[in-house]
């Protein structure tokens, strides 16, 4: 019985701990009296607790406060800059590093290209060596690292850390969390790639202060991180997103799911590359080829972007053609999701002014017309680094908001 009641009271400190840091963090520079106010929490339990905060660093005592007739207050606010944070993203051709404070700030940054032959050994040797790398690069104390936070594509299940299965890479099982665990003893959370994103962008993006967002990342695949009531939304066998494998077109190309006309085979960024070397191969002419030295298996998204913004006229046209088809799963996701905000990101986000006016006026046209007044489209605020800060922001909601503290 004691013991059952000093675990609940641990639990209640712990919950109390996160509602004031989360306080702090979202509101400060904050007096003590108006941290009370805000969590309803008894004076003398913020003064312990705000005391607990203060010697382990993560809280500092700030300005003075305006005074209503005493003696001026003492404002508390994070002590952002003492402590850091590693975000990992975990894509199909190179792994992203950031290294950030508790303000979600890059501090340095770090790129590491994949080798052609993976194994799931070489994957994790991989992330530990990047991990230490970035590292030793800042000269960091491990006990100034609050955690390291990974975003992997494809299927992750996050309660266990692990890789479900990664197609990109075609490798399967891979237990992220507790090879990084074990090489640095410190805390690991892994997420989908647009998952985090999604809640990076919740944070510190373009979905601040909006209850109810759907991010959708556009690159080698489509992905969708959805946040209802500013809560990350995984689903029953954390597949949740899987926008990129509704159908748009069911005449429609071949997908690497098996299925045809999926809107991942008709927007994403190898898409956009094969319908435009399928149209130069009809006779259509164009700077693409010339862009990519005249070797069509060189022809990327990216290549078809920078001919657009030389103007090439079948390079826009095939932007905003995969622009009306991300406009017609966006409508789907707005009629079926009702969501505020539609953020877009990943790679092909970046060729954002031939995509958005497309998008936009499909939705115009295909959305129902009271959710898609709503609902706003709009780039990724968080650019290349989006899925590397959500990533971050794993670890930021494990030490400011966990599942069991209440929301701010």
């Amino acid at each position: 019985m004691v013991r059952g009641m000093a675990g609940s009271f641990q639990l209640m400190k712990s919950l109390n701990k996160s509602l004031i840091l989360n306080v702090i963090r979202t509101e400060g520079p904050i007096s003590r009296a108006d941290i009370a106010k805000r969590t309803q929490l008894t004076a003398p339990t913020v003064t312990n607790i705000v005391g607990e905060l203060l010697e382990s660093g993560l809280v500092i005592e700030s300005d003075l406060g305006a005074s209503s007739g005493g003696r001026k207050p003492i404002l508390l606010r994070i002590h952002s800059q003492a402590f850091q944070v590693i975000g990992i993203d975990v894509g199909a051709r190179d792994i992203k590093l950031v290294l950030t404070n508790l303000d979600a700030e890059i501090l340095d940054s770090l790129r590491v290209s994949m080798p052609a032959d993976l194994s799931n050994e070489r994957l994790l040797a991989l992330l530990a060596e990047a991990v230490r790398g970035i590292m030793d690069r800042n000269r960091l104390n491990k006990s100034s690292v609050i955690g390291i936070g990974v975003g992997m594509h494809g299927l992750v299940n996050p309660a266990e850390g692990v890789s479900i299965y990664a197609p990109n890479l075609n490798l399967r099982n891979i237990p992220i969390r507790d090879w990084l665990q074990t090489a640095f003893a410190l805390p690991v959370e892994v997420e989908n790639d647009v998952r985090a994103m999604a809640l990076g962008e919740s944070w510190f993006g373009s979905g601040r202060g909006i209850d109810h967002f759907v991010c959708v990342n556009v690159g080698r695949g489509v992905g969708a991180g959805i946040i209802i009531d500013r809560k990350l939304f995984d689903g029953t066998t954390h597949t949740a997103g899987e926008l990129g494998h509704i159908t748009v077109d069911p005449e429609g190309p071949k997908c690497s799911c098996g299925n045809y006309g999926c809107l991942q085979a008709l927007v994403s960024g190898p898409a956009i590359a094969s319908r435009a070397k399928a149209e130069m191969q009809r006779g259509r002419t164009s700077i693409i080829a010339e862009l990519a030295g005249g070797d069509a298996d060189a022809i990327t998204g990216e290549t078809v972007h920078a001919a657009a913004l030389q103007g090439d006229a079948l390079a826009i046209e095939v932007l905003q053609a995969a622009g009306r088809y991300l406009g017609i799963g966006i409508a789907a996701v707005i009629n079926f999701l009702n969501p505020a905000r539609v953020i877009i990101g990943g790679g092909v986000a970046k060729a954002g002014d031939f995509l958005l006016e497309a998008i936009n006026e499909t939705v115009r046209t295909r959305a129902l017309q009271t959710p898609a007044e709503a609902a706003s489209i709009t780039l990724s605020g968080l650019g290349d680094h989006a899925t590397a800060i959500g990533a971050v922001t794993l670890v930021l909601k494990k030490l400011f908001a966990p599942d069991y503290a209440t929301p701010m």
